[in-house]
């Protein structure tokens, strides 16, 4: 922890989470909700992300997720009884609305390759609510991890059942969030698909959307995240900015 970049960690509805409060916050405050990948690995202290944030005024929030993949459906790993995707909407976007005054549509999601998919699958349902979105190397065909011993295994009875909750088939041509990007590094040799995919859908249904396909740093890793992190940051500012201005 830094004076000038304080990361603190709270309990929000008996879970962890890690908290960013910048120094000088743009008004009306406006905030992110980052999801983190398989690893577990947030946001907090990371240099680069923390700069960013910094430098934007934005509050963010980490809540930790285990292996869970975000998803609207049980994972005993993350709770044996609430959904990921339910406790994000039901105790972490309540608890920034009381503590930060913050509420959508003024927080953006992001996240990184499970959490990638993870606020892809979430903006995808609830458009309205989270119209801000980015995802860095998500990892949308996550049905072929079915089978490898993980919570996934516990979470579908096959990998054809994990594909059916899928982000892709959760994109509706009429209802999507209005300002969506993602990025992957061409290096990127597991996910890079998955987001070639996702862009391939989004043009046939006619989905307005920016996205980072071309800049390589590295692959499947934090050379390559935090290279990313002004671009990301950065437009999820600038698009926040036009969503304060619109309401």
């Amino acid at each position: 922890m830094t004076a000038t970049t304080p990361w603190t960690q709270t309990r929000i509805a008996g879970k962890t989470a890690d908290l960013f409060a910048p120094r000088n916050p743009v008004e009306p405050a406006r905030g992110v909700l980052h999801l983190h990948g398989h690893s577990g690995t947030t946001l907090s202290h990371n240099p680069a992300y923390t700069s960013a944030l910094e430098r934007h005024g934005l509050y963010c929030l980490c809540p930790h997720g285990a292996r869970s993949w975000w998803l609207d459906r049980v994972c005993g790993e993350f709770d044996p009884e609430i959904p990921p995707m339910q406790y994000l909407r039901n105790e972490i976007v309540p608890w920034m609305q009381r503590e930060w005054l913050l509420a959508p549509p003024r927080i953006a999601l992001t996240g990184i390759s499970m959490g990638g998919q993870g606020v892809m699958q979430l903006a995808f349902r609830f458009p309205r609510e989270f119209p801000v979105v980015a995802g860095l190397a998500p990892a949308i065909d996550f049905q072929h991890w079915h089978g490898r011993g993980l919570p996934l295994d516990e979470m579908f009875e096959s990998r054809e059942a994990s594909r059916q909750a899928t982000a892709l088939l959760h994109i509706h041509p009429l209802n999507w969030p209005r300002h969506l990007f993602f990025a992957c590094d061409p290096a990127d040799a597991e996910w890079f698909d998955s987001s070639d995919k996702l862009a391939m859908k989004l043009s046939s249904s006619g989905i307005a959307f920016d996205s980072d396909l071309e800049t390589s740093a590295g692959g499947h890793d934090w050379t390559y995240f935090d290279a990313m992190a002004e671009k990301v940051i950065g437009w999820v500012a600038e698009k926040l900015e036009y969503v304060a201005r619109s309401v």
